[in-house]
C-alpha cells in the first residue's frame, strides 16, 4: 500500500499556514503529523527553521523519512498529549506556532483491519496507536452497562444510549462482541430507519474517544500550549465534531474548558490566548466537493 497517497489531502491548507503566520527561521509543532500534508507545507516555508511533528501511528512514521532529509525535521513517535517533555528534550522549550488537526486520518479509517469503519468487516480495534492495550472490543465486552451508557451518551451523543448498552451487556454472555459486523447487527434493531448510517457513526465515535482517551489528550495539550508558545506565537487547531470544538473554542475564550473567565484584582481577564478567529473558520464548498472530510471541519485560532 501507499501509504502517503492513503493518507487524506490535508484539510484547509492555506488557512492553516496563514493561521501560523509562519517565519523562516521560526520554530512549530505539527501534532498530528499523519500523511505529513501539512508538514511539508509548513516546511516548505522555513528556510533556517525547524519543525517537530508527533504521531503516535507506525504508519505515520513511515511518511516522515522522506521529509527527514530536509535537516528541518524532527519526528516525534508519540502521543502529543506529551509536548512539552519531548520539546524540552529536544531544547526548544518555546515554538513560534503549534498546529494541531484532530480526528482519524483516511488512512485510519480506509485500512479495514484498523476497525475505524463500519464500512468494512474487522476485529473492533480502534487504535490510533496499535501498541496500546485496549481495543474497542474490549470495551464493549468488559464495561459495565453503566460505563457504556455513559460513554455511548457523552462521547457520541447517542439518544437511546441506556438501550443499547443493556442490549451489548446482556448479549455479550453468550455471543461475545467481537467484530464490527456483531456490533451492527445488534444495534440495527435500536437505529432510527433511514438514518442508520449516521447512527452507526455516533457509537463508532465514541468507542474510538474512549478506546484513545481522545478529549482528556486534547485537554491535556492545550493546557501545555501556553507554556510552550512565544509570546505573538499562534495555536492552530482543526477539530471534527463540537465536543472537540467545544474544549477548543472554551479554552481560547476563557483559558479554561468550564465555569465563567477568570479576572484579577483589577478586573482584567486572566486568560492565557487571545482567539484570531472570533468564529470558526469552516472550508469552502469547493474545497468539500474536492475533499468531503472536510465538510464538518472547524478551524480556530489563537496567539499568545
Amino acid at each position: 500500500m501507499d501509504l502517503q497517497n492513503s493518507y487524506h489531502e490535508p484539510v484547509m491548507l492555506s488557512e492553516c499556514l496563514e493561521g501560523l503566520n509562519i517565519r523562516p527561521d521560526g520554530m512549530y509543532v505539527d501534532v498530528t503529523f499523519g500523511g505529513g500534508g501539512h508538514s511539508r507545507a509548513i516546511l516548505d516555508k522555513l528556510d533556517t527553521g525547524k519543525l517537530f511533528a508527533f504521531d503516535q501511528d507506525p504508519d505515520a512514521a513511515k511518511n516522515a523519512e522522506a521529509l527527514k532529509e530536509s535537516g528541518k525535521l524532527i519526528f516525534i513517535a508519540s502521543n502529543f498529549r506529551h509536548l512539552k517533555r519531548y520539546l524540552k528534550l529536544y531544547k526548544a522549550d518555546k515554538v513560534d506556532g503549534i498546529l494541531a488537526d484532530l480526528g482519524v486520518s483516511s488512512h485510519q479509517i480506509n485500512t479495514p483491519a484498523r476497525g475505524f469503519s463500519t464500512r468494512f468487516d474487522a476485529d473492533l480495534d480502534m487504535r490510533m496507536n496499535p501498541g496500546t492495550e485496549k481495543t474497542a472490543g474490549e470495551v464493549l465486552n468488559h464495561y459495565s452497562a453503566a460505563s457504556l451508557q455513559k460513554i455511548f451518551g457523552m462521547y457520541g451523543e447517542v439518544q437511546n444510549a441506556k438501550t443499547i448498552a443493556e442490549a451489548i451487556y446482556s448479549t455479550r454472555h453468550n455471543n461475545p462482541i467481537e467484530t464490527i459486523n456483531d456490533l451492527k447487527q445488534l444495534l440495527q434493531r435500536y437505529a432510527p430507519r433511514h438514518r442508520e448510517n449516521k447512527y452507526f457513526a455516533q457509537v463508532f465515535q465514541a468507542l474510538r474517544i474512549e478506546v484513545n482517551d481522545e478529549l482528556k489528550v486534547l485537554e491535556e495539550f492545550l493546557e501545555q500550549v501556553p507554556e510552550v508558545l512565544k509570546p505573538g506565537g499562534r495555536l492552530v487547531v482543526m477539530s471534527y465534531h463540537s465536543l472537540e470544538d467545544r474544549l477548543v473554542k472554551n479554552f481560547i475564550q476563557k483559558g479554561k474548558f468550564s465555569g465563567e473567565v477568570e479576572k484579577d484584582f483589577y478586573g482584567n481577564e486572566i486568560k492565557p490566548l487571545k482567539a484570531i478567529t472570533r468564529k470558526p473558520i469552516e472550508a469552502s464548498a469547493e474545497e468539500v466537493a474536492r475533499n468531503p472530510r472536510a465538510r464538518s471541519a472547524k478551524l480556530r485560532i489563537a496567539e499568545k
